[in-house]
C-alpha cells in the first residue's frame, strides 16, 4: 500500500483530512477555519436533513458562519457522488455521522456507502475536509439502534481515518492533530 501524501497535497486521499470531535466541540469552526488556505469559491456538502425547527436553526447558523465563497450541495445518502460533483473546488463534508445516521435508518449497505466514500476521496482533484462526530467514548448505549449506530460510526472513523493524510480531534475548540 502506498504512504499517504503530505497534508496540504491537492489530490485523492494526500488532500483528505477528517476533523473528529464531540457535541459542540468546535470541530466545524475548526475545518471551516482550513479553507483560508485555499481560494474560494469552496463547495460545501451537506448531509444533514433538518426534519425539524430546532435543526433548521442549526443549519441556517452554520450557513450564517460560514459566509461567502461557498456552494452547498445537499447529499443525505450521496456523498460520493457528491464529491464527484464537487469538481476540483477544495470540499467540506459535515457531516459524516448524519450521512451514517441517514444510511442507516434507511437500510443502506453502509459497508459498500463507506468504500464509495472512499473511492470517490481517492478520486479528488481538490482538497478535502471531512467532520464527523466521536460517539464511541461515552457509556454503553442502553439499546441496539444506538451501540449499532456507535459501532458503525467507529468502523466508519477508521476506515476514512486509515486512508487520510491527516486527522484531527478538538475538544473545547482545541485541536490535537493524531496523524
Amino acid at each position: 500500500m502506498e504512504a499517504p501524501r503530505a497534508h496540504d497535497a491537492q489530490t485523492g486521499l494526500g488532500a483528505c483530512t477528517l476533523v473528529l470531535g464531540g457535541a459542540r466541540s468546535g470541530k466545524s469552526r475548526f475545518a471551516e477555519g482550513l479553507f483560508n488556505r485555499w481560494p474560494a469559491p469552496w463547495c460545501y456538502i451537506a448531509t444533514c436533513q433538518p426534519h425539524d425547527a430546532e435543526m433548521a436553526g442549526r443549519v441556517a447558523a452554520h450557513q450564517t458562519r460560514r459566509g461567502e465563497g461557498w456552494r452547498t450541495l445537499e447529499a443525505p445518502l450521496d456523498v460520493a457522488g457528491a464529491l464527484d460533483a464537487a469538481g476540483p473546488a477544495p470540499v467540506l463534508v459535515d457531516c459524516l455521522t448524519l450521512w451514517l445516521t441517514n444510511l442507516m435508518l434507511g437500510e443502506h449497505d453502509i459497508a459498500q456507502a463507506t468504500h464509495g466514500l472512499l473511492a470517490a476521496l481517492a478520486r479528488r482533484m481538490g482538497p478535502t475536509v471531512l467532520v464527523s462526530n466521536e460517539v464511541g467514548q461515552g457509556i454503553v448505549p442502553d439499546n441496539a439502534l444506538a451501540r449499532r449506530f456507535r459501532d458503525e460510526a467507529g468502523l466508519l472513523h477508521q476506515a476514512v481515518a486509515r486512508e487520510a493524510a491527516r486527522v484531527v480531534f478538538v475538544v473545547a475548540g482545541l485541536p490535537m492533530e493524531l496523524k
